[in-house]
């Protein structure tokens, strides 16, 4: 049983940064594909990025890509997601993922675990 928890959210002006944690816990790391999904308030919970494969490959939806950054540490079971030029539409509850899979999938009910997420919110 894997666990996911998500760490680094918090308030941040348009336009600063933050970085977003998932530490896992329970399984074979680096054989999953680890995914971000995000739920802003009134909102379906969308895609946001991927990292997979041995070779750590990612993959980003459109609306954020040159902004965030995905980076993994096997040795840690940590992945982060560097997020620049924050903009007040990115604001909302980060959910780390994981699929037992080296394959991403953008829909979150091919999500084999979930954490518990963290809030990130952008004021204008």
């Amino acid at each position: 049983q894997v666990q996911l928890r998500e760490s680094g959210g918090g308030l941040v002006q348009a336009g600063g940064s933050l970085r977003l944690s998932c530490a896992a816990s329970g399984g074979t790391f680096r054989m999953y594909a680890i995914e971000w999904f995000r739920q802003a308030p009134g909102k379906e919970r969308e895609f946001v990025a991927a990292i997979f494969g041995s070779a750590g490959s990612t993959y980003f939806t459109n609306s954020v890509k040159g902004r965030f950054t995905l980076s993994r540490d096997n040795a840690e079971n940590t992945v982060y997601l560097q997020m620049n030029s924050l903009k007040p539409e990115d604001t909302g509850v980060y959910y780390c993922a994981a699929r037992e899979t080296q394959f991403y999938n953008t829909d979150s009910r091919a999500m084999d675990y979930w954490g518990k997420g963290t809030l990130v919110t952008v004021s204008s």
